[in-house]
């Protein structure tokens, strides 16, 4: 039996994340093919398209979760920790644009990846209570809504990103600024 390399799994991980990054409808024959494997070697790693999707969204949570952490360590608040947390993840929109729109079909993979994305957004809504207790956000704004703005913020930041019209560094800085203090004109633009 031939021996399966695990670089190979990480080699077609990475593969996946450009083409699908390119092509959302690549074949897994585009992705082996970057990877400089087989189609053989892909599938001995993963079964097809559904089982490739779902070890991309493993590992984008993964990752996003390693940023989060290593950019937050040090944060002396709810408050700081939420913006170095936007800040840390901005720069990864080429790992999590298109699982934004790509569907697990597999049930067992897609309870996982949700049960993931739960969790982070479970994660998120702790964060946001906290720095509502500490003052950054109004008490009568609802914790959901805020959540749903600092999400839909990350996404409107990779697309200002993936578009060219913005750095990663300048387009946290503008999420943040809307979700802190909206669009309007700030002391600092008279």
């Amino acid at each position: 039996m031939t021996q399966i390399r695990p670089q190979s799994r990480d080699a077609i991980i990475e593969a996946a994340f450009q083409v699908f990054g390119a092509d959302p409808r690549a074949s897994l024959a585009d992705i082996a093919e970057r990877a400089g494997v087989g189609r053989a070697t892909l599938h001995r790693h993963f079964k097809g398209r559904d089982d490739l999707m779902a070890a991309l969204a493993h590992t984008a949570m993964a990752e996003l979760e390693a940023a989060v952490a290593e950019a937050t360590r040090d944060a002396t608040s709810y408050s700081e920790a939420l913006r170095l947390s936007m800040q840390a993840i901005v720069p990864l929109a080429d790992r999590q644009w298109f699982l934004a729109a790509e569907a697990v079909e597999d049930a067992e993979h897609r309870r996982e990846v949700s049960d993931g994305y739960t969790r982070q957004k479970r994660e998120l809504a702790d964060a946001v209570d906290a720095a509502k207790a500490e003052g950054l956000f109004g008490h009568d704004v609802p914790t959901a809504w805020i959540a749903e703005a600092f999400d839909n913020l990350l996404y409107a930041a990779w697309q200002l990103v993936r578009s060219g019209e913005a750095t990663p560094t300048q387009a946290a800085a503008l999420a943040w600024r809307t979700l802190t203090t909206g669009l309007g004109v700030t002391k600092s633009d008279k």
